[in-house]
């Protein structure tokens, strides 16, 4: 079975029935990484399969730490998957961060390295350009519609004050390249 078939059969049966509302997300995210695959060479079945598991963390039965990008890194490693795919499911979309705040970064550090590619900016493109129910936002909508949702004092909401800035910088990465390449 094809890497991106296994990794949207395994997302479908960890999360469609527990978490609907997260698989509509998961689901719009790997169309949008399928659509900008070409920018990720050869690496396109790659990305294809990091967005499909990009949250596979917050699964029940699969939550260890409370850290989704390092729990469900952590799992995909004891299922067989790739490390470079668990390592850019780790790092997805500015983890590190919220790793700090989580006093996790070390650890997430010593276990995945963190990746600077296409493919991982393509990736953070597909998911913070992606609303909660599949809709496209604006990475700009995205960010705002995150932090009403959890409020001016929560953790996800403090970290991304403070991962704003690398992650726009993702984006118009992604932006430029497909303006470089039409999807």
């Amino acid at each position: 079975m094809r890497l991106p078939d296994r990794a949207a059969h395994t997302a479908e049966q960890q999360l469609a029935a527990a978490l609907p509302r997260r698989w509509r997300h998961v689901q719009a995210v790997a169309a949008k990484a399928g659509a900008l695959g070409s920018l990720a060479g050869n690496d396109e079945d790659l990305l294809v399969a990091a967005a499909w598991l990009h949250d596979i963390g917050y699964a029940p039965g699969i939550v260890e730490t409370g850290f989704h990008a390092l729990d469900g890194a952590r799992w995909l490693l004891r299922e067989g998957y790739p490390p470079r795919l668990a390592g850019l499911v780790a790092h997805h979309s500015c983890a590190e961060y919220e790793a700090v705040e989580r006093g996790l970064n070390d650890v997430l550090m010593a276990e995945f390295p963190r990746e600077e590619s296409a493919t991982s900016d393509a990736l953070w493109y597909a998911d913070m350009t992606t609303g909660p129910d599949g809709q496209n936002l604006s990475v700009e909508d995205r960010l705002a519609e995150i932090r009403q949702r959890y409020g001016p004092d929560d953790l996800v909401t403090r970290f991304w004050a403070k991962a704003e800035r690398p992650l726009l910088t993702a984006i118009r990465r992604t932006e430029a390249r497909m303006q470089d390449q039409p999807i």
